[in-house]
């Protein structure tokens, strides 16, 4: 274990998962990546997360990571800020942590407003504690533990992630995607006094909340319906939540669909004006050109709220 200063938990509310913009050669689109930042904060997000899983860390070399890394930080300066690693064995994810780390800091980003978000890398209590203890030890970053196994591969019973949490006292937070969520973030809100977050596009966002999720982090081509409805949950309950949510929730589903929800997200924002360029990178699909009616149709019924956030980016395609 160690004995530096127990990092400071990641405050309740919006934290956006950012998307990795690409330009049409198929490079790292630094503009549109502060654009997107920016539309994050002007929707309301309390946070961003970069190289997240929705952020196609895993196609992006390590200088490319580094870049994400820096220019994100330097949008979002004054801005909590969580860096996704995309590694699951232990060094590599030191490796990625570091060099994350480093260009955040570059931005003169504060080492105490940047964290680490981490998967589970085993089912076994000891060797992710062990694991993350090393992380940990090695960068000093506070760490945001995901329970994603649709990526990582890995199903950890929800007893064991509490005792993990328990143990790891630089754990700043739990991001919870193994379904069925809302019991699973109950239990480890009980469990650990940890603030933990609900994923997954938001989709399960109202019965999370209820459950006691200390907001959404998760990305979403209209953050602004996010911040909607974690708003309406803090002043009016579940009954609120759910009236303030449900106008989105038709687009949550339309862009969550397994396989091409990466790339629905990123045609999205580039017809919102957010990025110039929709494109995705191998083994991402791209949007199947027969929703493209249909992604309109959503376009066209947002809620009037996201006109006003649209208007900031002008020159959509």
């Amino acid at each position: 274990m160690t004995s530096r200063p127990r990092p400071r938990p990641l405050d309740p509310g919006l934290w956006v998962i950012l998307a990795t913009p690409f330009d049409v050669e198929g490079a790292v689109d630094h503009a549109s990546l502060s654009r997107e930042v920016e539309h994050a904060l002007a929707a309301g997000a309390d946070g961003v997360v970069a190289l997240g899983v929705f952020g196609e860390a895993t196609s992006l070399s390590l200088a490319e990571q580094q870049q994400v890394a820096a220019t994100a930080a330097r949008t979002a300066s004054g801005t909590r800020l969580v860096l996704g690693v995309s590694g699951r064995s232990t060094e590599v994810v030191v490796e990625q942590g570091l060099a994350a780390l480093e260009s955040a800091a570059g931005t003169g980003a504060e080492r105490d407003d940047v964290a680490l978000m981490v998967q589970v890398n085993s089912a076994a209590e000891d060797t992710l504690v062990a694991h993350l203890d090393e992380v940990h030890r090695r960068t000093g970053a506070g760490i945001v533990l995901q329970d994603y196994p649709a990526t990582s591969g890995v199903s950890i019973p929800v007893g064991t992630l509490v005792r993990v949490v328990v143990r790891c006292p630089y754990v700043v937070a739990v991001k919870a995607e193994a379904p069925p969520t809302p019991p699973a973030i109950a239990e480890v809100v009980a469990g650990t006094g940890v603030p933990v977050f609900g994923g997954l596009g938001g989709v399960g966002l109202v019965d999370e909340l209820a459950a006691g999720a200390a907001g959404a982090m998760t990305g979403f081509s209209a953050p602004e319906g996010l911040r909607a409805a974690i708003d309406a949950h803090r002043d009016g309950g579940f009954t609120a939540a759910r009236e303030a949510w449900a106008p989105w929730l038709p687009l949550a589903n339309f862009e969550g669909q397994a396989g091409i929800a990466l790339s629905l997200r990123k045609t999205l924002m580039h017809r919102r004006g957010v990025i110039d360029h929709p494109g995705v990178r191998p083994p991402a699909q791209p949007m199947p050109d027969s929703l493209a009616p249909l992604l309109e149709q959503h376009l066209a019924t947002l809620p009037s709220t996201s006109a006003a956030i649209s208007a900031t980016h002008p020159g959509g395609h």
